[in-house]
């Protein structure tokens, strides 16, 4: 077993000068370190490292085999495959099966697959949800059968009648809108139809100055009179036109009032139309109408029962 001390300025310098005085690697020794050494004060009286390094022994039971590289010659090397025993044969693997051959698919099958193919598939239809009742639709109330509009000879008409039709000519033609107005008189009630040109102009905004028309006539029949005499004025069938929108208005808001669960508040409307609303929704069995406020701005509360 061979051992030596070497030294240098640090461990690793004494190593490595041992290793090349060896003549090997650092994996090859045993190391032991004797001194440490110390650098000393400005680089002087400094000390140097020293190590011991021993050399293994090397373990002859594990040996590697080197491939060797052949130095023959070509004619050698031919010689060499010659001489070389013939293999001994294979054995022979096992003949493969042939493949069996597919049987021509008849004519009609094959067009029969292709038309299905092409072929749109129907959609299966969802089952519908039979849990939920339809609402019923809320129909208004039969509106009263009216009486038809027969015009009242002048001649036969009352002094009542006839000083209200006296007001209104004066009214209009002050009004810059002459008119002709005829009059249907019964017992309690007076009709009058408006019949000209710019009939927009006495009809006004959502009715207004007919209504307004229809009051100050009202006024002037009733007054000093002991029993209420009913005037309603007309022009171009608009007092249909508008009940009819009114009642509509009315079924629409019910099924407001009945989807949302929520009372539903109209816009203000004359005693005339607002009784409108209420005669469109009596009787209905999911909603109650009433009326709050004060005039003119009184107005329908649809909620429900």
């Amino acid at each position: 077993m061979k051992c030596i001390e070497s030294s240098g300025k640090t461990v690793k310098d004494a190593i490595n000068n041992g290793v090349k005085e060896l003549g090997c690697d650092p994996s090859d020794v045993e190391i032991e370190i004797l001194e440490m050494g110390s650098p000393g004060l400005f680089g002087m009286f400094g000390k140097l490292a020293k190590v011991k390094l021993t050399l293994k022994e090397s373990d002859d039971s594990f040996e590697i085999e080197m491939p060797t590289m052949s130095l023959d010659q070509p004619s050698q090397r031919k010689a060499a495959k010659k001489s070389k025993p013939a293999k001994a044969p294979e054995k022979s693997a096992r003949p493969e099966k042939p493949a069996r051959e597919s049987a021509p698919e008849p004519a009609n099958v094959a067009a029969e697959s292709s038309e299905e193919s092409s072929k749109p598939r129907k959609s299966k239809p969802r089952p519908r949800k039979e849990n939920r009742e339809p609402a019923a639709e809320i129909v208004p109330a039969p509106l009263e059968p009216e009486q038809p509009f027969v015009e009242t000879p002048l001649e036969q008409l009352t002094p009542d009648a006839r000083q209200a039709l006296s007001f209104l000519s004066g009214l209009t033609e002050r009004m810059g809108v002459p008119c002709e107005i005829k009059v249907c008189e019964s017992s309690d009630h007076l009709r009058m139809q408006l019949f000209g040109q710019n009939m927009s102009i006495l009809i006004g905004r959502r009715g207004e100055t007919l209504d307004a028309l229809q009051y100050l006539t009202s006024l002037n029949v009733n007054r000093g009179r002991e029993e209420y005499l009913r005037v309603s004025l007309d022009t171009e069938g608009y007092r249909a036109k508008r009940e009819e929108a009114l009642r509509k208005l009315a079924v629409r808001m019910a099924g407001r009032a009945r989807k949302t669960g929520k009372r539903v508040a109209l816009e203000p409307m004359n005693p005339y139309e607002r009784r409108i609303l209420h005669s469109a929704l009596q009787g209905n069995p999911d909603v109650t109408t009433h009326s709050e406020g004060e005039e003119p701005y009184r107005r329908v509360i649809i909620t429900l029962k």
